[in-house]
C-alpha cells in the first residue's frame, strides 16, 4: 500500500495485487485496516480512526483506491461513484491470440456485451445479445504499445459490472495476462493479473477542486518495458 494523495477529507492509495479492499470470509487483513493503521500512526490520532470505503478493486488487481476520511466525504463520494462522476482509467497487459478482435491502431474502440454473473463461480459470462438476468456492459479501449507476446491497452469503463474489464477483453480473444479465470495461458508468479487502476479524476467532494491522480507502475519488468515513453 502506497499513499499517493491525502487531504483532510480523502486519502488515495495504490494497492498491491493480493490485497483485499474490505474484509471478507478469508479473514485476511483488508486494505481498509492497513490504511487506518497508517493514518493513526502518521497523524498520531488517539482513539478510533474513521475511514469509509467508496469502491473496490478485485484482489488480484493493483492500483488506485479512494477512501473517505470524513462522513461528509463518504456520503458525497458514494453518490459520485453511483452517478458516474468519478472517471477511472485502467491499463491492462493482454495476450496476443490468433483470431483476436483486438484493434491495435491506437484509436478508441467501444465494446458492448451483456454480462451474466455466476455467484457460485465468482465469474461473469459475456453474451453479444441481451439474455435474461444479464446486464449491459460498455467500455472503450485503445492500444498504447505492442510487444512480442503482449499488448498494453488503456481502458475506460462506461458501466460498472462484476469483472467487467476481465470478461469483456477475454470475450474478444485478448485475456489479461495472468488471469486464468478468464482464459490466460499461464498465471503470473505472484498470483496477480496484469490489470492496473492507473488514473482517477474527479471533483473533490468538499473543496470542489479537480483531483487527478496516477498510480505508479508495478515493478514487474514487462510493465516497465511496454509503458509508453514518459509515462
Amino acid at each position: 500500500m502506497t499513499p499517493v494523495y491525502e487531504d483532510n477529507h480523502i486519502i488515495i492509495v495504490s494497492k498491491e495485487s493480493g490485497e483485499i479492499v474490505q474484509g471478507d470470509k478469508t479473514g485476511d487483513t483488508p486494505l481498509s485496516e492497513t490504511v487506518k493503521a497508517y493514518l493513526k500512526e502518521e497523524h498520531a490520532k488517539p482513539g478510533a480512526v474513521f475511514l469509509g470505503v467508496t469502491h473496490r478493486l478485485d484482489r488480484p488487481v493493483s492500483g488506485l483506491v479512494v477512501f473517505a476520511k470524513t462522513s461528509k466525504a463518504l456520503s458525497r463520494l458514494n453518490n459520485m461513484f453511483r452517478d458516474g462522476l468519478v472517471h477511472k482509467t485502467y491499463w491492462a497487459l493482454v495476450e496476443h491470440r490468433d483470431g483476436a478482435q483486438l484493434h491495435t491502431d491506437g484509436g478508441w474502440t467501444l465494446l458492448t456485451h451483456y454480462l451474466l454473473r455466476n455467484e457460485q463461480q465468482n465469474k461473469s459470462y459475456s453474451h453479444t445479445t441481451a439474455v435474461r438476468g444479464a446486464k449491459e456492459a460498455r467500455l472503450r479501449y485503445r492500444t498504447l504499445t505492442r510487444g512480442d507476446r503482449y499488448t498494453l491497452v488503456e481502458v475506460e469503463l462506461l458501466t460498472g459490472r462484476h469483472h467487467q474489464i476481465r470478461c469483456q477483453l477475454a470475450a474478444i480473444g485478448a485475456p489479461i495476462r495472468g488471469d486464468l479465470k478468464y482464459g490466460a495461458r499461464r498465471s503470473n508468479p505472484d498470483g496477480s493479473i496484469s490489470l492496473l487502476s492507473r488514473r482517477i479524476v474527479f471533483e473533490h467532494p468538499v473543496s470542489h477542486i479537480t483531483i487527478d491522480v496516477t498510480a505508479p507502475l508495478p515493478a514487474d519488468a514487462l510493465w516497465q518495458t511496454l509503458a509508453p515513453d514518459g509515462q
